[in-house]
């Protein structure tokens, strides 16, 4: 199974980091990639440029087996609609389980994505909750693709909806971004070769 994790990564930080390695381990991923946005289409545009961000997430994945950095949303340019990612992964891979992996927020407003149905046509869409979370699935669409059977996205390779308790890590690039501005220490928040390269180029200085 491969695994899929988006974001803007501005910039990359533990509680990404942390939650890859945890769904990596959790569902026995033969891999994970982190694929960083051009321009996300639900948000506003990132802080740092998209070179910058994408340099900071190879840094923090230096000598990390198995989890990578896919670069084909930079490549691409443009708004990063996930359905169009997903597309282009299928092709390469084939018939393999893809699980992609989303955060409780991001679910809470996944039928506002593009072309978000189409999604299950390509993975198994995985939602990551906090220990104690309450999954609430009021859309049908949704509802039909529930699943607690993890077996069952190893046997197929897209198609199904499932929650995944992680360790919730309450590390924020917003309150990180706040810290450097302000000329604080980020310490402990991000890898310490992502702080060096954040001060090496002056980003996110007011």
């Amino acid at each position: 199974m491969i695994g899929i994790y988006g974001g803007t990564f501005d910039p990359v930080h533990f509680g990404h980091l942390r939650t890859a390695l945890e769904v990596k381990e959790a569902f026995a991923l033969d891999e994970i990639r982190l694929i960083p946005c051009f321009i996300p289409p639900h948000r506003d545009s990132p802080s740092a440029p998209a070179s910058m961000r994408l340099r900071m997430l190879e840094l923090a994945l230096e000598n990390r087996t198995n989890m990578t950095v896919d670069t084909r949303e930079i490549d691409r340019g443009g708004p990063s609609y996930m359905v169009e990612t997903l597309m282009s992964l299928r092709a390469e891979i084939g018939e393999r389980s893809l699980l992609l992996f989303i955060g409780a927020d991001a679910f809470t407003g996944l039928t506002a994505w593009y072309q978000w149905r189409r999604l299950f046509e390509f993975v198994h869409v995985v939602v990551m909750t906090r220990p104690g979370f309450n999954a609430q699935v009021v859309d049908g669409f949704l509802t039909n693709r529930l699943t607690e059977d993890r077996q069952v996205l190893n046997e197929y390779s897209a198609g199904y909806l499932f929650f995944q308790s992680v360790t919730r890590l309450e590390i924020s690039a917003t309150a990180i971004r706040q810290i450097i501005a302000k000329h604080r220490d980020p310490g402990f928040l991000l890898p310490e070769s992502v702080i060096q390269y954040i001060r090496q180029h002056k980003l996110y200085q007011r």
